[in-house]
């Protein structure tokens, strides 16, 4: 596979609605306060501003517009006549944002926006009724067609620590495959990044964890290309589930038996009761992987130095302090 000519930087590039950026683009010519965790967000990942109102030739202000139509068969057009009808332009701009921005892992969406927003966008009948709120907006849902891989999530929906968590931790595994990728993929490269991110995808689902493996291993024997996408697809695939404290909890005692001859008994101890104590709810996870650091700096490990699990995201976000 040939190395990329838009090699990533080395903090990942997220999209992110204009408005929440700071600009006055909105339908009213406002802009949209950005709560604490896209700004935290901001401070940490590169982040490039797109407005697809802006973007297909709408000004500031702008008649207000929704989506109107079926379930399966939504269009986004004025509010007051339901008569301009933006859908194919909005669906063709998210392409070509795409297209601009190749080294995009993430996508920041603006919450309840009719082009922006991620689930849960309200969709009216034609005569301007209510029906549900059950929609991606039209940008939004042509980023998600036009890249499958490519994580998304809404400002509203950060608000909520797992969301959050598993958003950063897909961004961040995307921007590191772009980067291998751009290096130029082998099959000893592909065997590698699987090995940092077995106890990662242990940690979100099991079931991947035993899948992943067996594809990887027959790395040598099938086309490169075709293997790649199949595991790419599949390792994100996996970090779309939700850990939970107790698959965490799996993984942490996994990565302490790596140390059962390292440390004394009591250090053992005191390791098992803090990863017990995250279990059960009582401290947050930055808690049992900070000691585990602890132990690994005093006694290095290779395999677990490399080992994503431990830092698959910036400290700084706090993610796993409250996780």
């Amino acid at each position: 596979m040939a190395a990329n000519e838009h090699t990533p930087s080395p903090r990942p590039l997220l999209g992110i609605g204009s408005c929440l950026a700071g600009n006055a683009v909105r339908y009213n010519g406002e802009t949209k306060k950005p709560n604490e965790y896209v700004r935290a967000i901001g401070e940490h990942f590169d982040t490039r501003a797109f407005c697809p109102e802006m973007g297909v030739g709408l000004g500031v202000p702008r008649p207000p517009i929704r989506l109107v139509g079926s379930a399966d068969a939504v269009r986004i057009v004025d509010v007051k006549t339901h008569s301009h009808d933006y859908t194919d332009a909005i669906q063709a701009y998210a392409r070509q944002v795409l297209q601009q921005a190749p080294q995009l892992c993430g996508y920041i969406l603006v919450k309840g926006s009719p082009s922006c927003g991620y689930g849960r966008v309200k969709r009216y009948s034609q005569d301007g009724q209510h029906l549900a709120s059950d929609q991606n907006g039209v940008f939004a849902d042509a980023l998600a067609q036009a890249d499958p891989l490519l994580p998304l999530e809404d400002d509203g929906r950060l608000n909520d620590p797992g969301l959050r968590e598993s958003f950063v931790t897909r961004a961040c595994a995307y921007h590191d495959w772009k980067r291998l990728v751009a290096t130029g993929l082998t099959a000893h490269r592909l065997i590698d990044f699987y090995t940092r991110y077995k106890y990662l995808v242990m940690a979100h689902h099991v079931p991947s964890y035993k899948s992943l493996g067996p594809l990887v291993a027959n790395a040598a024997k099938l086309p490169l290309e075709k293997l790649a996408t199949q595991f790419i697809h599949a390792l994100m695939a996996a970090l779309t589930y939700r850990a939970t404290r107790r698959s965490h909890s799996n993984v942490l005692f996994h990565l302490a038996g790596y140390l059962k001859r390292s440390i004394t008994t009591p250090q053992r101890q005191r390791l098992a009761a803090l990863i017990e104590d995250y279990r059960t709810g009582q401290v947050p996870l930055i808690v049992p992987v900070t000691l585990l650091k602890h132990h690994f700096a005093d006694n290095p490990n290779a395999y677990i130095d490399g080992q994503v699990f431990l830092d698959p995201y910036p400290d700084e976000l706090r993610v796993r302090n409250v996780v």
